[in-house]
């Protein structure tokens, strides 16, 4: 074999140079005030999100999550429909006058004007009977307008890039996963609740019993960790296993992170990572208020990492995923790829050598190395493509792999990590398929002594 003979280039590559993210500005996507585009957009949103809620209470037993109608007030709802809907009318005439956007303005007023003739907030409350296939409409609509006005309020007041646009590039893409996610939701109850039965060999009723009678705080901590090893792994599983990677690969297509990003997900790793963490938390048994605790406490910390936020954590940022260091998991940059898996804690990551926190770097790049087609359907039917994403990567010349094998393994002895080899390697030029080759042949292949 020859060896290697480029180790100081090398060396001075093995430092990956971060980058800052570069935010171009787009005046023609910003909302600004007196040009009447933001009382359209507030016209459309709060129009169709009564209209919806209409539909949900003259059809409650196929448009209303069962569980979720347990929670809240039918009637109280009513009020805030009620204010949304007057709200829509006047958001509506004020773009139409001010020529923001009369298309817009018209599609607010009339959709609006619909769920007035639909009976508006003057329906009366039906009860619910339970149907095993509705579509949680209330779901939707109670989440979006929650999101909308919380989380994008967030990142205007402390934005991590102050030039990144609301209605950013495929905002529409990523706000069609939003509303299939929350329109399934009671799919996805279903299936856990069948998987959970299908299981019931597994439960031990003695630990069961032990984890329920310890303190609430106690139970939430354990539920918390449960949750985390659970999705660690089989995040970690999307990501190695290449013909789940394209399923996974969906979710990482998004290339500008806000609260929105986080919704794109294919169906398929949707169902199999939420059913899995539920099936977790019901083997320990934990209380059913701790659980509906751990649900609120992961969904609002998994929209807060996708989002663009740049609110400085302290210590907390170590032991909690925050948006910096989930941005990171999202990075298109070669060290950052295959890192970061866990969805509450960096525990695991840390346990399990998958950790990747560069100390005040935040990517530049986001996105997969090879990019997806841009449409909700496309990306659908992706992972079921003959030629899907990944699952034929090319194949490295012999020669090439041993000649690399000898950078890696002496880079090794330097003391050097995966992570770092692998950035070296990405700026030498070499594509992420065939780094992977690269360190499978340099671990089955040990240079001879």
């Amino acid at each position: 074999m020859m060896a290697f003979n480029h180790l100081s280039e090398y060396a001075q590559l093995m430092k990956y140079d971060y980058q800052e993210r570069e935010v171009a500005q787009q005046p023609d996507r910003e909302f600004v005030y007196g040009t009447g585009k933001i009382s359209a957009y507030a016209s459309v949103l709060l129009g169709c999100l009564s209209l919806i809620s209409v539909f949900a209470y003259l059809y409650p037993s196929y448009l209303t999550t069962t569980d979720m109608r347990a929670v809240y007030d039918g009637e109280q709802l009513q009020i805030i429909l009620k204010y949304g809907m007057w709200s829509a009318l006047f958001f509506g005439v004020v773009a139409f006058v001010s020529n923001g956007s009369k298309k817009l303005a018209l599609i607010g007023l009339s959709t609006t004007i619909l769920a007035f003739a639909l009976g508006g907030y003057t329906i009366e409350v039906s009860p619910v009977e339970p149907k095993n296939l509705a579509i949680g409409v209330d779901w939707l609509a109670l989440s979006l307008l929650g999101h909308v006005v919380f989380f994008t309020s967030l990142e205007k007041i402390f934005p991590k890039y102050r030039d990144q646009v609301i209605l950013r590039k495929e905002w529409k893409l990523d706000l069609v996963y939003f509303a299939i996610n929350h329109l399934l939701i009671t799919t996805f109850i279903l299936l856990g609740n069948y998987a959970i039965h299908r299981l019931q060999w597994a439960m031990s009723l003695p630990l069961q019993e032990y984890i329920q009678s310890l303190p609430f705080f106690v139970q939430f901590i354990i539920a918390v960790l449960i949750a985390d090893f659970v999705f660690y792994w089989q995040h970690r599983v999307f990501h190695k296993v290449k013909i789940l990677w394209p399923f996974h690969a969906v979710h990482h297509s998004v290339e500008t992170m806000d609260w929105l990003a986080g919704s794109r997900a294919h169906i398929v790793h949707s169902i199999i990572e939420r059913v899995a963490v539920v099936i977790g938390l019901h083997l320990i048994g934990v209380e059913k208020a701790v659980l509906d605790a751990y649900i609120i406490f992961a969904a609002i910390q998994s929209i807060t990492n996708h989002c663009n936020l740049g609110i400085p954590w302290g210590p907390i940022k170590y032991i909690l995923v925050t948006p910096q260091f989930h941005h990171w998991h999202h990075s298109s940059e070669r060290p950052a790829l295959d890192t970061n898996f866990g969805a509450h804690t960096t525990i695991f990551d840390r346990m399990f050598g998958s950790y990747h926190f560069p100390e005040g770097h935040w990517p530049a790049h986001y996105g997969t190395t090879k990019r997806l087609p841009r449409t909700f359907f496309s990306q659908l039917a992706h992972p079921f493509n003959a030629d899907g994403y990944d699952l034929k990567p090319r194949q490295v010349k012999k020669e090439k792999l041993v000649k690399i094998s000898f950078y890696i393994h002496n880079a090794k002895k330097e003391g050097k990590t995966a992570a770092q080899i692998s950035g070296a390697l990405t700026l030498m030029g070499w594509p992420a398929d065939a780094i992977d080759q690269a360190f499978e042949f340099a671990s089955k292949n040990k240079p001879a002594a």
